[in-house]
């Protein structure tokens, strides 16, 4: 089973909406966490270089803004081999 990516967010945020939407289209786990009620995450993604919501964490990658091609990447790797393997 893949490890839940997490998606920090802001409210009223037009790609963070379209991010999670494709999230769920994927069947892909995810954890939501709104930046304005989360000084400690704000300060990571500050402390990672990141401007702008939202930002995605699937293990050893990230990306910030709405991107479909990432997230095909990873539904792609969801049933892979070596990650379903226990």
């Amino acid at each position: 089973m893949i490890e839940p990516l997490t998606v920090y967010t802001l409210p009223n945020c037009m790609q963070c909406t379209m991010t999670v939407r494709a999230l769920d289209a994927a069947n892909l786990p995810y954890t939501v966490i709104d930046l304005t009620t989360d000084t400690r995450a704000t300060d990571l993604m500050h402390q990672f270089g990141y401007t702008s919501a939202p930002v995605v964490i699937a293990r050893v990658v990230s990306w910030s803004g709405f991107r479909p091609d990432r997230i095909a990447k990873i539904t792609a790797l969801r049933n892979h081999p070596t990650l379903t393997s226990e």
